[in-house]
């Protein structure tokens, strides 16, 4: 056997190795099997932050889309309808991550140029992977948006507000 740069495959104790003969057999099945836990637990924790991070986006979007769909009502009480209703089929049932949801909506400032916020809670249940984890089942998402309601449009809740003071009320007109 010739020796290039000391490079030789030596046995025992820095004897010569014997051909056919290898050292190092079974031993990417041994770390195959210790390493295996610790990739299924990274796997399990990358699923686990993806979830929360679709979960995060789906309820970002649904404070928006609520508070846009509660600015289009024309009462407040309308709003609080339109809001609830444009939101749950996205966020509930077999398709949506939430196991309960709440929407909150702000009519307080519901005039023409006011503003509509809404506030969407989502109780995300990560149960089926935190078994084990040291990771919490479950926990809640919450997102807020406001949406300006637009100046020129009519709304029929606040006719105090509006037209201002100073002009002919029984001349408004419902857009």
């Amino acid at each position: 056997m010739i020796s290039i740069i000391g490079l030789s495959r030596r046995g025992r104790h820095g004897a010569p190795a014997r051909p056919g003969t290898d050292q190092d057999a079974g031993s990417a099945a041994v770390e195959l099997t210790l390493l295996a836990p610790l990739i299924i637990l990274m796997l399990l924790l990358i699923v686990y932050a993806g979830r929360a991070v679709n979960a995060r986006g789906q309820v970002d979007t649904a404070a928006h889309t609520a508070a846009r769909a509660a600015s289009l009502a024309r009462t407040p009480t309308l709003a609080i309808a339109a809001a609830q209703a444009a939101v749950a089929p996205d966020l509930t049932g077999n398709t949506g991550p939430c196991t309960a949801l709440t929407v909150e909506v702000d009519t307080s400032q519901f005039r023409p140029g006011g503003v509509v916020r809404a506030t969407v809670a989502c109780r995300l249940d990560q149960s089926d992977l935190a078994a084990g984890l040291p990771v919490p089942g479950g926990r809640t998402v919450t997102a807020a948006a406001a949406v300006p309601i637009d100046l020129y449009r009519g709304v029929t809740a606040t006719a105090a507000a509006w037209p201002p003071a100073g002009t002919d009320s029984s001349s408004r007109e419902q857009v």
